[in-house]
């Protein structure tokens, strides 16, 4: 049996469309205008912007996938499937945006276009679990299967996220120590960090919101595939 996908009007995405618009419009104005300029670094230390909340942003995606599929695994609910397979494709695109920005940010600065330090490493690794994710999505075709497969790897992923937030902690890296709450950042540069953070969070929303409905669509077309099969 399937679970029929809701009809009931959806007042909230049209919302959440607007909001993440007008966040993100406001972050950009603030990242590009507002904000001072960065001595040392100068202007190119306004990737930082982008950088840090993409990649704070991928980890809430991917800890929300998480335990989605820890609730899959204990009880088998599609719908937990569907909100797990959302939140990690969804968290993989800020994962990139995390990557690709840091990648243009280490030339100037570093010299080099990749560091191959605890952080970076670990970072990519992200990257390579959910990608491998996504391949296993379309690799087993069998529903329970898939699920219960991806949500092991959605948890291993999970894993790997205090591990890059530690690394420079634990080991010598080339990422500059913690700067956030240690007085190491001009109070604006925090307000920009902090508004870019929650722009970020609300297209997340948005975003997640939008794939679940593919996915929940996905999930009924495979079930009644499978009746019409069975029947046939």
């Amino acid at each position: 049996m399937t679970e029929a996908v809701s009809t009931k009007p959806d007042k909230l995405t049209p919302v959440l469309a607007v909001a993440s618009a007008t966040l993100v419009v406001a972050s950009l104005y603030l990242i590009f205008v507002w904000v001072p300029t960065e001595n040392s670094m100068g202007i190119v230390q306004r990737i930082f912007y982008f950088h840090v909340p993409s990649a704070a942003t991928s980890w809430v995606a991917f800890i929300i996938g998480g335990v989605a599929a820890i609730r899959y695994l204990a009880n088998r609910d599609g719908r937990l499937d569907d909100l797990s397979v959302s939140c990690n494709e969804v968290g993989l695109v800020f994962c990139i945006v995390n990557l690709v920005t840091g990648i243009f940010w280490a030339k100037p600065i570093w010299g080099i276009w990749w560091a191959w330090d605890a952080r970076g490493q670990s970072a990519m690794l992200l990257a390579v679990i959910y990608i491998g994710y996504l391949i296993l999505r379309q690799s087993v075709d069998e529903p329970s299967q898939r699920a219960v497969v991806c949500a092991v790897v959605s948890i291993c992923g999970m894993i790997d996220i205090p591990i890059i937030y530690m690394a420079n902690r634990w080991w010598r890296t080339q990422h500059p120590a913690p700067v956030i709450g240690g007085g190491g950042i001009d109070a604006r540069m925090g307000m920009v960090l902090a508004f870019t953070m929650v722009a970020l969070l609300v297209l997340l929303w948005y975003l997640v919101r939008q794939r679940r409905k593919l996915a929940e669509l996905q999930r009924e077309t495979e079930g009644v595939r499978r009746m019409v099969h069975a029947l046939g």
